[in-house]
């Protein structure tokens, strides 16, 4: 047997701003609200133990200290890696220098909350 990943929990700021931005990014929608404040967002019609994983906002106070050990790459579904880009940039992602040669496949970004993300050149089949 084997484990797949059925959550990430991603602390914020703000998790109403980042829960939108991130569903606008997916295409997912809220499934839950926690008394403590946490959004799970997820693929509509799935949610935990679907297909794809769940991503839980949860409110934090404390500042982000230095550079985050995990990233999320996501590529596009239904264009090609330009006009996903400017579809990310108007969403409110941000470029991102995380030292990148300029010559990388991929575009570095930040989200709302400075989370450095990748979008990849490589399309992918929706679910």
């Amino acid at each position: 047997m084997a484990c797949r990943i059925s959550e990430l929990v991603i602390d914020a700021a703000d998790p109403e701003r980042l829960a939108a931005f991130w569903s606008e990014v997916l295409g997912y929608v809220e499934i839950e609200r926690e008394d403590d404040g946490s959004i799970a967002i997820g693929p509509p019609g799935a949610g935990f133990g679907g297909p794809q994983p769940v991503l839980v906002i949860g409110p934090t106070s404390e500042p982000r200290a230095g550079k985050l050990r995990l990233h999320i790459d996501v590529s596009a579904t239904d264009r090609d890696q330009e006009a996903e880009l400017e579809r990310l940039l108007a969403l409110g992602a941000e470029p991102a220098d995380v030292g990148q040669s300029g010559t990388e496949s991929w575009h570095v970004l930040a989200d709302p909350e400075g989370n450095e993300f990748c979008l990849l050149r490589s399309r992918v089949q929706p679910l």
